[in-house]
């Protein structure tokens, strides 16, 4: 059986990844489109900059949706809490009705690069993981969990 060899002429690299994206967003845009986004472009005006602010990088905004990597573990966990913390404050007063709430997934992995873009099963289990938390909320990865544990002091809105 022949060895499996990995392509050196393929760059890789280890990343901390962000996915994100609004709980139940197609329902808001069947409600009001236009408001929907509308606002969706008023929370990104604050939340990506808070990427680049905590060491990460915007990958791809597609919709409703974040996708950013980090290099450091700590910063990762540190925005996707930002992002939350900011998001509770905004949708305070705002009907519940029309609330935009973030499920956030993180994790570490191997991924493929590109001067643009990001590829891989790192990349495939934050979105997974992103897909199962709950809205408002952030579900990370067992390994990534383990690297910021004592690192990260409670947040009071979360």
């Amino acid at each position: 059986m022949p060895e499996a060899t990995e392509n050196p002429k393929v760059p890789r690299r280890l990343t901390a990844i962000l996915a994100a994206d609004i709980a139940g967003y197609s329902v808001l845009t069947g409600v009001d489109e236009e408001a929907t986004v509308r606002e969706l472009k008023g929370h990104q005006a604050v939340i990506l900059p808070m990427i680049t602010d905590h060491g990460g990088r915007v990958i791809d905004t597609a919709g409703d949706g974040i996708l950013a990597e980090f290099s450091s573990v700590l910063g990762a966990v540190k925005c996707a809490l930002g992002i939350q913390n900011i998001m509770a404050k905004r949708n305070s007063s705002v009907d519940p009705s029309r609330r935009m709430q973030f499920r956030i997934g993180i994790n570490q992995g191997d991924v493929v690069f590109d001067d643009a873009r990001i590829y891989g099963d790192g990349v495939n289990v934050a979105a997974r993981l992103e897909s199962i938390a709950e809205p408002g909320s952030i579900c990370i990865s067992g390994k990534f969990m383990r690297r910021s544990t004592g690192r990260l002091r409670p947040a009071s809105t979360i």
